[in-house]
């Protein structure tokens, strides 16, 4: 028998409860994992909560990141041994293929080894924001040396992931937050300038940084009527890539400044990274080597224990940390 958090209803933190089930064996295309950490994210809130793309079926696992040693393989699998040390990179099916246990199975295509100088706990914190990041910064936006790009809600495990990444490419990153409250954390993890959005007028302060140009990439995770507020902070041929819907509001579509520069607004999924063999590879070459180098290193804001999962999540739901939130199951 083996520990898994699941939930049995549509709910809050006090929802999840840790039951005893039996795991098979991989199939043919999964690897076996024992896990010694997991990496919380917001879609997993989402989730639990009735809020996310994919409808739970009772009881449900959930859960995207994990990171452990490999405990068993399916028969179609190479390039991995057991008692290797393995991260997990999110499915594209968390009910599925949940990480919130003790034991775990997963798709070999999303287990990967990674560098021997991260700890567990850093390496459950690593694959979700990495990606996500990446594949929209590098992949899509085709960010390069000497640009500048916006990082709304920039205190989040992403928004940090994509400080790291846009500056080990040579960019200046503005990041946003909406009080200096996290503004001093935010330069510390990487942001050449931070602006508080409640307590500063972003377009001009923007303006300033960039002597009028803008910026030509936006990674915004708001949406609503801060939609239109960021594209008048863009360049001309500028791109802004939405990722999430975090405002509750629909904002007004900016056709002026979408007219006038020449703007591409695009919504931006993880699925469209870990849907493509090619594309996925990549992420990974570049993120293992980021991490093995130290120009990407996870931030993570506090560790719980695995009987702490309640706690964990409603530290997550808190908004109160920057980075990534880990459980432990040392």
């Amino acid at each position: 028998m083996t520990r898994v958090v699941r939930f049995h209803e549509y709910g809050g933190p006090e929802v999840l409860q840790i039951d005893d089930i039996d795991v098979p064996a991989p199939t043919a295309d999964e690897v076996q994992i024992a896990v010694r950490a997991i990496g919380l994210n917001r879609a997993e809130v989402m989730f639990r909560r009735n809020a996310y793309l994919q409808e739970a079926e009772f009881p449900s696992q959930l859960g995207y990141e994990a990171a452990g040693t490999i405990k068993a393989l399916g028969g179609n699998v190479d390039g991995m041994s057991v008692g290797d040390a393995v991260s997990v990179i999110p499915t594209l099916d968390m009910a599925r293929w949940g990480t919130y246990a003790e034991i775990i199975n997963v798709p070999a295509r999303h287990v990967v080894r990674h560098p021997e100088n991260l700890s567990f706990e850093q390496a459950a914190a690593s694959w979700m924001q990495y990606v996500t990041a990446w594949g929209a910064l590098i992949e899509q936006a085709q960010l390069s040396a000497g640009e500048f790009v916006i990082v709304s809600a920039a205190s989040s495990s992403v928004g940090i992931a994509a400080i790291q990444i846009a500056r080990s490419v040579g960019a200046t990153v503005i990041a946003t937050t909406r009080s200096n409250a996290k503004a001093d954390a935010l330069r510390v993890a990487g942001a050449h300038h931070v602006i508080p959005t409640e307590e500063m007028d972003l377009a001009a302060e923007v303006a300033e940084i960039t002597s009028g140009k803008g910026a030509r990439v936006v990674f915004d995770p708001i949406g609503g009527p801060a939609i239109a507020q960021l594209a008048e902070c863009m360049s001309v041929g500028g791109i802004l890539l939405e990722y999430g819907a975090l405002s509750t509001s629909e904002g007004p579509f900016p056709q002026f400044a979408v007219l006038g520069k020449s703007l591409t607004l695009k919504g931006y999924l993880y699925t469209e990274i870990v849907s493509d063999d090619a594309i996925l590879d990549r992420a990974k070459d570049f993120i293992n080597e980021g991490l093995r180098s130290g120009a990407l290193e996870p931030l993570i804001s506090r560790i719980f224990g695995f009987d702490q999962i309640q706690d964990a999540t409603l530290f997550l739901e808190s908004n109160a940390q920057i980075g990534k939130i880990v459980v432990s199951l040392d």
